[in-house]
């Protein structure tokens, strides 16, 4: 896509911009295995934060700057906030829409050597016009909204993105650790691809292709395998559905003899007693990797997410 195109060409040229200044914040060793520096990240989501810890491992510090329980997208910034980023060495985001606030905390924070990195470049983007998802992953979804569906982090192709983005910007920030970093992507690029031919193969199996949540987060990975998903709220949480919009989901739920609803904790959890109810379904818990959950690893949630859904679609 052109959009992807300048979007490359932007994160390009600011490389080749900081990397000067990069090189001389490099962590190095001294023959002992002692890391005599850490490059200092910040990020928005706990999605984030794992993938960059994985990857980073000892030679970066990372903070998420958004607190567990707030919604990222409605996040304003504080000046302890504004106060780390600029002191940091990399700002990773997941781009697409869901940091507006992003763009203004940077230019306050007055960091001009920070390292911006969009995880979301070479990720083909959904988007989410009238109600309808325009992609191949996606049939429909609950009530409004328009834009681009930033929930990439749920797909195991999208993570493995995300990955291979977060090594690049680390390797800007710190060049001499482009071995290290580059093996730990690769370890986990194969834990993603061992767990997406899996999956593939169980779903290849199931005549019902079609999930139910609460909340649309799960496009990406339904365009990874062909599903599909309807739900109680759409893409941007537009809040709890009209009397008709819920009474249409449940007779689609009992139609299609739908047997479970995934819901994260931060749905609207009355509505989704009340469908599953009214449909004879059980509710079973899904992982959204906004905040820390339960205290699993991404790879962990991950794996419970398509297990779950796995669960919920063979009956």
């Amino acid at each position: 896509m052109l959009i992807d195109f300048f979007k490359r060409a932007a994160f390009l040229f600011l490389s080749l911009f900081i990397f000067t200044a990069a090189c001389s914040k490099s962590p190095g060793g001294d023959g002992t295995g002692e890391v005599l520096g850490v490059v200092s990240v910040v990020v928005t989501l706990d999605a984030l934060f794992e993938v960059a810890s994985v990857i980073g491992g000892d030679r970066v510090s990372v903070r998420n700057v958004v607190p567990d329980g707030a919604e990222v997208h409605h996040f304003e910034p504080s000046a302890r906030d504004l106060a780390f980023l600029s002191s940091a060495d990399v700002f990773l985001m997941c781009g697409l829409g869901l940091e507006p606030w992003a763009a203004g905390a940077l230019d306050s924070a007055g960091n001009g050597g920070l390292i911006v990195g969009d995880v979301s470049l070479g990720i083909e983007p959904i988007f989410v016009s009238g109600g309808e998802f325009e992609s191949d992953g996606g049939a429909f979804q609950g009530p409004g909204g328009a834009g681009y569906d930033p929930h990439i982090w749920l797909s195991l192709n999208c993570a493995a993105v995300i990955a291979e983005n977060v090594r690049d910007v680390f390797i800007i920030a710190d060049p001499d650790g482009v071995e290290y970093f580059s093996s730990n992507c690769d370890a986990f690029v194969s834990r993603l691809g061992e767990l997406f031919v899996d999956y593939d193969d169980r779903f290849s199996l199931l005549d019902n292709r079609t999930l139910v949540t609460g909340h649309a987060v799960f496009a990406y990975l339904c365009r990874d395998f062909g599903l599909f998903q309807n739900s109680i709220e759409g893409v941007f949480e537009d809040g709890e559905p009209s009397a008709r919009s819920l009474a249409e989901l449940i007779d689609f739920c009992r139609v299609g003899n739908i047997t479970a609803i995934l819901a994260e904790r931060l749905s609207s959890p009355l509505v989704v007693e009340t469908l599953a109810a009214e449909c004879g379904a059980e509710v079973l818990v899904i992982y959204t990797m906004e905040s820390a959950e339960d205290g699993l690893s991404f790879l962990e949630r991950m794996e419970h997410n398509l297990a779950v859904i796995h669960s919920a679609l063979r009956g």
